[in-house]
């Protein structure tokens, strides 16, 4: 199967290729293979590849939805038992799950092929894609740019055209951040409607959760059908809805849609995404949708402390689990120094700490609640920038100083050098204003490529529905791309 074939097709176009006999799956396989071969080297996607193992399912793919489609998983949270999951740390490099994760196991018994993983940040902390482990993922938009992250190994490899489709996580924006920078769609699912299982609960206070990124809002759809639902033991769940794919046979109805230019936890927004913004709200308008200027109101300073507060102590704990349960000494070499000041700092905050600071995430969730019972949707641009250059966004001179001072710290130098991490957080909430408040909220949110700046990279608008409202989303996602389609626009690499 030719490259031109291969690529001209969504992950459920190439099902139906097989499903039809018109290929098999080891020629789509062998198709993944060989653009894997011919780009990876310049992107740096793919940090693990399981060709062999994809090659026997082949013989005889399991039926399902997506039978016989390669696929990538990312390196974080999505375990593929046998198989290395590094979460992107050198100290787990060679850590072997024995089973895979829940989704994972739903993913291939959807007929998913497997054959490698995606490169990501050192336990998924930032949102690009640069870890000491793998070094930086570039973007097939342009190589000198970021694909975002921490699902930047698996946008990166959709947008080059390795596979229509690939695992993504989203604790901050990870799948709508990568999704954005790499003019895919990502949506990040409501709150407990893809299951964390088989080992863990919650993560990250229950703000992170598991998808697809794509290149076709009915290939996100239809993995939403193949794996959303509760699994045993999961400590709570939203109801998957009936049909997913199948309701974007519907065009929603007329929605109200607020939109808002104004970063909700950040400082500035770019001209490019103003720009992709007004363009939007006119397609809207165009197809028949109420729009209206506003958005809830978020104390940014309060939302950037407590996240920082989760992230801190989430971190510090994680690496205890590692320590304790994997029984893995915590050699400092193999940790990443701001991975160790976030930990150190995580030790150092109080139970009260965390509880003011989860008592004001269920606040907020309740007053943006009651902010959407007027509002069907939000329309925002996903990001506050296009994607920047690589490195842009790392530790400067400076704050690595300060952060090798936080790792050596007494403990009451390192309850007082929390205002540093909360600096180095400002700036990622400035490329990152409006993503990770919907993860506190546990809402369905999704960014689409319908934006491009003028030097061609892409700019995402994200918009955000009720809670276990993601029907609807999607189906305003699908309108959107039949009004204005991307699926034939291809990174140029």
């Amino acid at each position: 199967m030719i490259f031109d074939d291969y690529v001209s097709h969504d992950a459920l176009g190439l099902a139906a290729l097989v499903a039809s006999g018109q290929v098999s799956a080891e020629q789509l396989l062998q198709a993944a293979i060989r653009r894997a071969d011919e780009v990876d080297p310049r992107i740096n996607a793919v940090v693990k590849r399981l060709d062999a193992h994809a090659r026997r399912e082949t013989v005889a793919p399991r039926p399902g939805p997506f039978c016989g489609v390669p696929f990538l998983l990312k390196d974080l949270m999505a375990d593929y038992g046998g198989e290395t999951t590094s979460g992107g740390c050198r100290l787990l490099a060679d850590f072997v799950p024995t089973q895979d994760s829940e989704l994972v196991r739903r993913y291939r018994a959807a007929g998913l092929i497997v054959f490698g993983k995606t490169n990501t940040p050192e336990f998924g902390l930032t949102p690009f894609t640069e870890p000491l482990l793998f070094g930086p993922t570039r973007n097939p938009w342009n190589l000198d740019h970021t694909p975002g992250g921490s699902s930047g190994g698996s946008g990166a490899a959709v947008a080059a055209g390795i596979v229509p489709m690939a695992s993504g996580g989203d604790g901050g924006g990870s799948i709508r951040i990568p999704a954005s920078c790499n003019g895919l769609v990502g949506l990040k699912p409501s709150r407990g409607l893809t299951p964390s299982g088989p080992d863990r609960g919650e993560s990250w206070w229950g703000f992170s959760a598991e998808h697809v990124l794509t290149r076709s809002v009915r290939d996100c759809a239809a993995a939403l059908d193949a794996t959303a639902g509760p699994d045993a033991g999961c400590p709570y769940f939203t109801s998957p809805a009936p049909g997913y794919l199948q309701a974007l046979s519907e065009a929603p109805p007329r929605l109200r849609i607020a939109f808002s230019s104004k970063p909700l936890v950040g400082r500035t927004m770019h001209p490019e995404c103003v720009r992709g913004l007004e363009h939007t709200v006119q397609l809207l308008l165009s197809l028949g949708h109420e729009v209206e200027e506003a958005a809830p109101v978020v104390e940014r300073e309060a939302f950037i402390q407590a996240f920082v507060v989760m992230l801190a102590a989430e971190t510090a704990g994680y690496l205890a689990y590692i320590a304790r349960n994997l029984g893995r000494a915590l050699d400092r070499g193999k940790i990443e120094p701001a991975t160790l000041a976030l930990a150190r700092i995580g030790r150092a905050v109080s139970g009260e700490d965390v509880t003011l600071a989860r008592y004001f995430f269920a606040s907020l969730t309740r007053r943006i609640g009651r902010w959407f019972e007027h509002y069907d949707m939000l329309l925002t641009p996903t990001l506050g920038m296009p994607p920047f250059r690589i490195g842009a966004l790392q530790a400067d001179f400076i704050e690595r100083l300060q952060l090798g001072l936080v790792n050596r710290l007494p403990i009451a130098g390192l309850i007082k050098s929390g205002t540093l991490l909360q600096q180095v957080a400002e700036k990622s909430m400035d490329w990152i204003p409006n993503t990770p408040v919907f993860n506190v909220t546990g809402q369905p949110s999704i960014s689409l490529p319908l934006h491009w700046s003028d030097d061609g990279l892409p700019v995402g608008m994200m918009f955000t529905a009720r809670l276990a409202d993601d029907t609807r989303l999607l189906q305003l996602s699908a309108q959107l791309e039949q009004a204005q389609p991307w699926f034939g626009r291809r990174a140029p690499l």
